[in-house]
């Protein structure tokens, strides 16, 4: 039985420069012993040398383009270290390129504002001195979201990292409601609403390294499968700076007065402004629990249970079905597995998880064990189920990521959404699409499928690529099977993302998807917000070909 699970996490630790989370978690010693003999059983054959990430000094670095104003020299840092860990974000292929050596897009500056009158300082000097600015909060963009790959005739780039900017400004307990800062991260926003008994209640799984400000800016998905789970959901206002000025939305709790200007931001990837605040909907920590993990002889029985459910009303916090490579690789279970959860501040949730495995029953699922139930307790029920084992390998999934990139496996993932009547050709397509793609890059390996979030109308699946890549070469391996999927989805009618974002490397399936005629309006948007097209370049929308200016006529200090 193959099961890639376990290790540990360390709170608190030393970012890694050029891989996912904290140096201190890397897969190691007999953790990655086992993770090498598991995928060795999977895909015999595979070459599994380990090839370690070269000092920052053979990056080659150069020196800054640019110098920064002396009043904003305080904020600003040239350090090779800074620079190369803010020159790319935690996709496969950015992992890839830095234990290769290979980060072309280095930003010149990384400036760490402190206020927002700071950020203004920021973007003035930059559109004046044609440099480009790409916002910049956790990292943990896995779409070329925060990569200095702009294009054009700039005469330089800054990282603008928000993380200093990480205060809860203001409760209003009234109303469950938090004025909070963007660049502070997960664990830091959780931490100052515990104390007034409050949660965001927002967790996707990049949640200890990723800033509100990320989050709002790509319209990321939290873990939740069903209910507020888009961060769309859990804003209440925003305030954004663009070069031509503030943006401040009212804070209401709805309002049918034209198009949302909230909405205008939410998902601009920092291409339309620099959102330095937010009102974000709370609520009361929750104190009841019910949970439990049900087995499927057969996948499209979970399928059909799972849009039960997502159709009854029951709205489960977690909702998540495994196909049965996707539970062998991750919950050590030979058989698909959904893995239900409810949770209320309020209520004791019992009779809502009965009645759902009530409907699992009906569809030929079976429960592996008692329904766990936990009340008044700050802690999920406790078990040593698929269910379990699974959850705790979630957080562990992108160290053993980067351990097997380093051994030369293609690990890689991308979701999608689609209506219940699409999902059986969107799973073929994209299935029969990397089969193929892998094929032509001559590797071998499997791919799997996993439910994150469910709507009445249709799921959210989450795929995985495990493949036997050429060190050297897994880059290019994985673009071509990352196209080859992307088409599938587009070809057969879903989107191509639905919380990834668009960044960099989605941008020509993006194309494809969205009218023609939104494109138009969304570019005069941009060149009216942002009429010298320094926010970064390349994302969403093309800058007019004369964004960058004409040469300053002088220099700037």
């Amino acid at each position: 039985m193959v099961q890639i699970g376990g290790g540990r996490i360390v709170r608190g630790g030393t970012r890694s420069w050029w891989g996912w989370g904290n140096v201190e978690d890397a897969v190691t010693g007999a953790e990655r012993d086992a993770l090498t003999r598991r995928v060795a059983q999977l895909l015999p054959g595979a070459d599994l040398t380990v090839h370690r990430p070269p000092p920052v000094e053979a990056f080659g670095v150069g020196a800054s383009r640019v110098r920064a104003p002396r009043a904003l020299a305080p904020l600003v840092s040239d350090g090779v270290r800074d620079r190369l860990a803010h020159s790319h974000g935690q996709a496969f292929r950015d992992v890839v390129g830095a234990l290769l050596g290979r980060l072309p897009h280095v930003p010149d500056l990384v400036v760490r504002p402190t206020s927002e009158a700071e950020v203004v300082q920021v973007l003035d000097w930059c559109a004046g001195a044609r440099v480009a600015v790409v916002p910049f909060g956790g990292g943990s963009s896995v779409v070329g979201g925060v990569e200095p790959r702009v294009g054009g005739d700039w005469r330089g780039t800054v990282s603008l990292d928000l993380t200093a900017m990480n205060r809860v400004l203001d409760v209003d307990r009234t109303s469950r409601a938090a004025l909070v800062q963007a660049g502070v991260l997960g664990p830091g926003l959780e931490g100052q609403l515990r104390p007034h008994g409050l949660t965001l209640r927002f967790f996707p799984q990049s949640f200890e390294f990723s800033t509100l400000g990320g989050w709002l800016a790509t319209r990321a998905g939290g873990h939740f499968a069903t209910g507020p789970t888009h961060v769309d959901d859990l804003t209440e206002s925003l305030r954004v700076v663009t070069p031509s000025g503030a943006v401040e939305s009212r804070r209401l709790p709805a309002s049918g007065a034209g198009p949302s200007p909230d909405r205008l931001f939410l998902g601009s990837e920092g291409a339309l402004g620099v959102i330095t605040q937010a009102w974000v909907r709370l609520q009361d920590r929750p104190r009841h629990r019910a949970g439990a993990s049900v087995g499927f002889a057969r996948y499209e029985d979970g399928v059909e249970a799972v849009r039960a459910l997502a159709q009854s009303g029951l709205n489960p916090a977690n909702c998540r079905l495994l196909d049965p490579m996707e539970a062998l690789l991750n919950a050590g279970s030979p058989t698909s597995v959904l893995v239900l959860g409810f949770e209320s501040a309020d209520h004791p949730v019992t009779a809502w998880a009965e009645r759902a495995l009530e409907i699992c029953r009906d569809h030929g699922g079976t429960p592996a064990e008692p329904l766990r139930v936990a009340d008044d307790a700050g802690e999920r029920p406790g078990g040593g189920t698929a269910a379990d084992t699974w959850r705790s390998s979630f957080l562990r999934m992108p160290y053993q990521r980067d351990a097997l990139a380093a051994q030369g496996m293609i690990v890689e993932t991308f979701e999608t959404a689609c209506t219940w009547d699409r999902f059986d050709a969107v799973r073929a397509a994209v299935d029969d699409a990397a089969r193929d793609a892998m094929r032509r890059a001559g590797v071998t390996g499997v791919v799997t499928c996993r439910f994150t979030h469910l709507y009445p109308d249709g799921p959210a699946p989450y795929f995985g690529v495990y493949a036997a890549g050429t060190w050297g070469r897994t880059v290019e391996q994985w673009d071509e099977i990352k196209a080859a999927v992307s088409d599938a989805l587009i070809g057969a009618g879903a989107t191509v993302t639905h919380h990834h974002a668009v960044g960099r490397d989605h941008r020509p399936w993006y194309d494809r998807q969205r009218p023609e005629l939104f494109a138009a309006a969304l570019r005069a948007v941009k060149g009216t917000l942002d009429p010298a097209g320094i926010l970064n370049p390349g994302v969403l929308v093309d800058a007019p070909p004369d964004a960058a200016g004409p040469e300053p006529a002088g220099e700037y200090r």
